[in-house]
């Protein structure tokens, strides 16, 4: 996810002007984040004990809620110059990201809980 992200990223670098580039790196960086960190973890809990993973996703649910929500409002009220190119590419990777960690979801589940290697 981070290597498809970034390689994403530097592709879009061709099509923004130079002073939005930064605004479009923050609107990949929060997803990007959340569905890491969310991924990590729910891949660990499956392998480990899958009966928490409801409960680890709906508390992940929870967290990314309060973390959207203040991660744009900061963006958009501190760092961001451009708010039109952090738009598109927050929503554009949200969407993008959040379809790859359902892929990799149901990957997960197909193979069933085995213990970490």
């Amino acid at each position: 996810m981070a290597g498809a992200s970034g390689a994403s990223w530097l592709a879009a670098m061709g099509l923004v002007e130079p002073a939005a580039r930064f605004d479009v790196f923050l609107g990949m960086f929060g997803p990007l984040a959340a569905v890491v960190t969310t991924w990590v973890l729910a891949e660990r809990v499956y392998r480990e004990r899958p009966g928490r993973l409801t409960s680890l996703m709906i508390a992940g649910f929870v967290g990314k809620l309060v973390f959207f929500a203040a991660y744009v409002a900061i963006v958009l009220g501190v760092f961001s110059h451009h708010p039109v190119p952090f738009v598109v590419s927050f929503t554009s990777y949200f969407i993008a990201l959040y379809l790859m960690e359902a892929i990799f979801l149901r990957r997960l589940f197909a193979d069933g809980p085995h213990p970490s290697r």
